[in-house]
């Protein structure tokens, strides 16, 4: 189907997640439908099982998984082989602090695209972060709206200043962003919530925070908070608790 493929190409080279049901086997098998989070597709499979199908693919796509499904249609089994694209992992660190340099680095290892977001260009330039994908000098709130956060990104606020991490905090919240990461002690914790309150963010909002960010790995050089806060991401990326692979049972 060169109209399916040709548009999934496109969604592709967009960021765009999309997600690619075959049948595999039963009497429609070779047929295909091409699933997108606004409604668009392309391809017919059957009437009877293009809902359940998309509704699938779309699940499929949130955890990153590929799969094959089972339906029945008229008494027979119908196998289904779901190709999932989600969307690209997206880094954005505001703060071009002393801790943000080992972070960009291994964000970009895992295969992130890296932003780094600071109004303070004397810190945010490209011989401090030479492998971040973008540098923008600007307030965080401004250069959020700008990149758009939606679930294939993490946010990380390191500025430690409430001019910044404030607005940029408001910011992904309002946001789909699958993290959402603020540096901090237990009592900055405690004033900054007191302030997101006091601007009309909601409980079930704040709890979307992990704040003091990172893993408790006993960081203290910046090398080691950065890998603290990435092992985070990754946990919460896969669903894990992130404790010590010796201790689990199964």
């Amino acid at each position: 189907m060169p109209g399916t493929y040709s548009l999934l190409a496109e969604l592709i080279a967009a960021n765009r997640p999309a997600a690619l049901a075959t049948v595999i086997s039963g009497p429609l098998i070779g047929s295909k439908l091409l699933v997108t989070g606004d409604g668009l597709a392309a391809g017919v499979i059957h009437p009877e099982l293009d809902e359940a199908i998309a509704s699938d693919s779309w699940s499929l796509v949130a955890a990153e998984r590929n799969e094959t499904r089972t339906y029945e249609l008229g008494g027979e089994q119908v196998q289904v082989f779901i190709e999932t694209f989600p969307p690209p992992q997206r880094m954005i660190i505001v703060g071009a602090v002393h801790v943000a340099i080992p972070l960009h680095r291994m964000a970009k290892m895992l295969g992130y695209h890296v932003t780094v977001v600071d109004a303070r260009g004397a810190l945010a330039t490209r011989e401090r972060f030479p492998e971040a994908d973008r540098i923008m000098v600007e307030w965080p709130d401004d250069a959020m709206k700008e990149l758009g956060l939606d679930s294939g990104t993490s946010v990380v606020v390191l500025t430690h200043d409430p001019k910044f991490d404030h607005p940029a905090l408001i910011s992904a919240l309002a946001s789909d962003a699958r993290y959402i990461g603020a540096i901090g002690s237990r009592t900055t914790k405690q004033q900054r919530m007191e302030a997101l309150r006091a601007d009309g963010v909601a409980e079930e909002q704040l709890a979307r925070i992990y704040a003091p960010v990172g893993l408790d790995l006993g960081a203290q050089t910046p090398a080691e908070i950065a890998l603290a806060i990435m092992s985070e991401i990754v946990a919460t990326r896969r669903k894990r608790p992130g404790g010590h692979m010796s201790r689990r049972e199964t």
